[in-house]
């Protein structure tokens, strides 16, 4: 199934919630959900923020 904006919050809050009790500091990613996913890579990054902003969890997007 594709992603929608809603289960993509969630994947990324179970992320955030991982790596908080993992000691994960760092996370490199592609533009997740978007591509062949079809989601707007601004409304993601937008949610990603909003995610990661109380953590101090540094994450990396690389693009191509």
């Amino acid at each position: 199934h594709k992603p929608t904006y809603d289960s993509m919050r969630s994947s990324l809050e179970a992320m955030k919630s991982h790596c908080l009790n993992n000691g994960v500091t760092d996370i490199s990613m592609p533009r997740i959900g978007c591509g062949l996913d079809g989601l707007d890579w601004n409304k993601v990054s937008a949610i990603l923020g909003e995610v990661f902003e109380d953590t101090d969890i540094k994450i990396t997007v690389y693009s191509l």
